[in-house]
């Protein structure tokens, strides 16, 4: 579907104008699947396949689709859509006519967006969905939330005043059954209310009740006279809201978004109402006495410390970050700080320690309390005064990383927030010290596990797919949901850490990269990163793009399911992968880590597989985005496409880099390069 080309149902003609995919990638008859809108109820735009909702976008907002946040009008198109008695459509223009856009639905059932890169002379996509296991249309099933963002946990959740049908199998998790309203039928007219549910894409609305009439006040006194009435919502979130959807009946198909979406109010009874109230009250009163205590407590602490912060100013102290308030030097408490050059706009505050607090934490530095050493100095473990546990990456006073890389993990950390990236918990910059103090996490780093002979048992093959899983989920977190745009550069194992539960999390930002919002690639000519890892378009031509990442995941994917490190996947002759020959021979299981025993689904292995070697592919463009990448690992039924022959980043390009050999064979893992290319 190209630009002004209209989407929809002439309601006078019959005429119906949507989107269907090929038969296969060679036969371009029409497939089973398309992308159309459904007029009744409240008009909304779904993916079809094989006759039944397979994505729902929707209903319309205003400015965007209500499962589609992220592509408003304000993108780079110029949207019209109509709903009147003559016509439901939509009409994707463009802002710049310059900008050349398609949209494609894929035999696999995917909807894809893409731009004509005419330098390139290529498609770069920009857009995909379904992306992850909450696009599913009612994959929670009826009156439940879909909430896909706590890795490691069950993605249903019950909505208010609701209860999962079957406990048991919803503990289990197996929501197949839906939720139920608590207690049974409740007594209308007797004190009932609202409770809101924020960022969601709300419920089909194949069933609802719209009245474009209503503001959202008037909606509420709708839905409260309407016995029948579940929930109700703003129709257009444009202008302040306006227009009134009501639900009379199950809630289809609701999800949680990361930062946006709409709100809905799910009806409860009295006895429920009162129980968030109290809830909330509590709530409040516990932040405002928290917020008194503390403001009153900085005043008083801050005071005798304001005389040196503008001694410091006036002596023009260059430190990285600069004071803006502290507390008592002697104890454990931070001291908050901001980053100079970030100005004073969309910064969160840092903690910053100062140097005798974490010396002491440490035990000035002991080696017994030495975790690890890495390209740019070393990882101690802490315990602050109130048995808090730390991990403090040292940064060696020879080391690479200067004042630019270190301002740039602490910038990037502070303001990403996912269950599956290392959280910071403040910094220390005194003298000529570089720390960053990170949240302790007990199991190390998944090399630790991986790679040795007698803890790699440990990761069973359930294990390792969540930990897999959980990655991919940190990583489009990264490109797509967090409010910047990220390229992390460095993924490999031993920048994995793992909690008490085994979950993963990555870690060292010291070498990412913030893309502006539509930009997916960049250049540099300082090529840093570690050999094995490196997409082949970075390592010998230093660009870097968004397929970067996803080229070292399909590399740690592969060393997660062989328990090998990449280096074992190269022979004599570097152009041979192992990994490769043995897929495409059919050998996939000499591939797989015999430790895993019978733990490991030779059916789920083989796909994972699959998947890693599509991640390596030699071309970026042919490489899948993370949001692909999630929804393969999440869902047996999307089809894999078959995967070209790897990448192979030679060494000859990046001279007077030290790269050890025995047996043969070439050790390109966990080398940290550097290199700068000029005329």
């Amino acid at each position: 579907m190209l630009p002004f080309m209209k989407l929809g149902l002439n309601r006078k003609t019959g005429l119906n104008r949507f989107l269907t995919s090929w038969k296969s990638p060679e036969d371009p008859t029409p497939g089973n699947c398309s992308y159309r809108i459904d007029p009744t109820g409240y008009p909304q735009l779904l993916l079809y396949k094989d006759g039944d909702p397979y994505w729902r976008a929707g209903s319309w907002t205003g400015d965007r689709w209500s499962g589609v946040p992220e592509i408003t009008r304000a993108y780079i198109f110029n949207i019209s859509f109509v709903n009147d008695p003559d016509e439901v459509s939509i009409m994707y223009g463009v802002i710049d006519a310059s900008i050349i856009t398609r949209m494609v639905v894929s035999e696999s059932g995917s909807v894809r967006r893409s731009t004509w890169h005419d330098g390139d002379r290529r498609w770069i996509e920009y857009w995909f969905a379904p992306k992850d296991q909450c696009d599913f249309y009612g994959n929670c099933r009826p009156n439940s939330n879909c909430n896909p963002y706590d890795a490691g946990q069950f993605e249903c959740t019950y909505l208010p005043g609701l209860e999962p049908k079957s406990l048991g199998d919803w503990n289990l998790g197996d929501g197949s059954a839906g939720c139920v309203r608590r207690g049974g039928v409740s007594v209308c007219r007797s004190g009932e209310g609202f409770v809101k549910v924020a960022r969601v894409k709300v419920p089909d609305t194949s069933k609802a009740r719209a009245n474009m009439s209503l503001n959202l006040k008037e909606c509420k006194e709708e839905c409260l006279r309407d016995c029948s009435c579940t929930a109700y919502a703003s129709a257009s979130e444009s202008l302040g809201g306006s227009g009134c959807l009501t639900w009379h009946g199950n809630l289809i198909d609701t999800r949680t978004f990361a930062d946006s979406g709409q709100d809905l109010y799910i009806w409860v009874d009295a006895i429920e109402l009162a129980r968030y109230r109290k809830t909330r009250s509590l709530s409040q009163k516990a932040t405002a006495a928290i917020i008194l205590v503390s403001i009153f407590t900085a005043l008083l602490l801050a005071s005798p410390f304001l005389y040196l912060l503008v001694i410091k100013k006036r002596k023009g102290y260059n430190g990285i970050c600069v004071v803006v308030s502290e507390t008592d030097h002697r104890s454990h408490n931070p001291l908050t700080i901001k980053d100079r050059d970030d100005g004073p706009r969309g910064n969160r505050d840092v903690p910053l320690f100062d140097l005798s607090t974490i010396a002491s934490a440490t035990n000035n530095f002991s080696v017994l309390n030495k975790l690890g050493q890495g390209g740019f100095g070393s990882v101690y473990k802490g315990i602050m005064d109130n048995g808090l546990e730390i991990a403090v990456k040292r940064l060696s006073k020879l080391s690479g990383q200067g004042a630019e890389e270190f301002k740039n993990e602490v910038r990037l950390i502070a303001k990403l927030q996912h269950r599956n990236l290392v959280r910071i918990l403040g910094c220390c910059v005194e003298e000529d010290e570089k720390m960053l103090i990170y949240e302790y996490l007990p199991n190390k780093s998944l090399d630790a596990f991986l790679f040795d002979k007698t803890r790699r048992s440990l990761l069973d093959w359930r294990k390792r797919l969540e930990i897999a899983s959980g990655l991919a989920r940190g990583l489009l977190y990264l490109h797509q949901d967090s409010r910047l745009r990220i390229i992390h550069r460095d993924l490999k194992a031993s920048n994995v850490l793992l909690d008490e539960e085994m979950n993963p999390k990555t870690s060292d930002f010291g070498m990412a990269r913030i893309c502006g919002g539509d930009q997916i690639q960049g250049n540099t000519n300082r090529v840093v990163g570690t050999y094995g890892y490196m997409s082949p378009e970075y390592a010998m031509e230093g660009i870097f793009l968004i397929k970067f990442d996803v080229y070292s995941f399909g590399v740690l994917l592969l060393e997660i399911i062989s328990g090998k490190r990449n280096s074992a996947y190269y022979h004599e002759n570097p152009s041979s992968n192992l990994a490769w020959e043995l897929w495409k021979e059919g050998n996939y299981e000499d591939v797989i880590d015999e430790s895993m025993g019978d733990s490991c689904s030779k059916e789920e292995a083989l796909r994972c597989i699959q998947i890693g070697l599509l991640c390596v592919q030699e071309f970026a463009d042919d490489r899948p985005n993370m949001s692909a990448v999630v929804l393969m690992l999440a869902n047996d039924d999307v089809a894999l496409a078959s995967p070209k022959r790897p990448a192979c980043v030679f060494k000859s390009k990046h001279h007077g880099t030290n790269l050890s050999a025995s047996d043969g064979t070439a050790s390109l893992n966990d080398i940290t390069v550097s290199t700068v290319e000029g005329p």
